[in-house]
């Protein structure tokens, strides 16, 4: 792993799941980690309720705009999670893969999504206690 850890979170729309869990990634991390984001088939705009979640937490995501997956972007990280969503991703020897389960916010209203939230939420703290202990 390089000096900095370098974390790249995908999901199919790169709106929702991976928007919030990159957000979360880098308020946890105060500039300890790299934080990519990035999705297979990119949504024009990130997804109102994940944006509408996070800002009850004082993050703003409204200004991100979901990305294309790039073979540079999984060759540049050092953890690759994706969202459960079945994306192929480029493996590449000595990266580390893990598949967050996690239910897709998109469509869903505010009361739906706050779980998902939440799930994001524990499983970033358990990821920054781990790549900066």
């Amino acid at each position: 792993m390089s000096t900095t850890p370098e974390v790249l979170f995908v999901c199919v729309h790169n709106a929702g799941r991976s928007q919030m869990a990159a957000a979360l990634l880098q308020h946890y991390g105060m500039g300890r980690i790299a934080v990519r984001s990035a999705g297979s088939e990119p949504a024009e705009k990130v997804n109102p309720a994940a944006a509408a979640a996070l800002a009850e937490w004082g993050l703003d995501i409204t200004a991100e705009v979901p990305s294309k997956l790039t073979t540079e972007d999984v060759e540049a990280s050092d953890v690759v999670i994706t969202m459960g969503c079945g994306d192929t991703c480029p493996v590449f020897p000595g990266k580390r893969y893990l598949d967050w389960q996690l239910d897709d916010p998109a469509g869903q209203g505010i009361d739906a999504v706050r779980p998902i939230r939440d799930d994001i939420d524990r499983r970033v703290r358990g990821l920054v206690a781990e790549l900066l202990d």
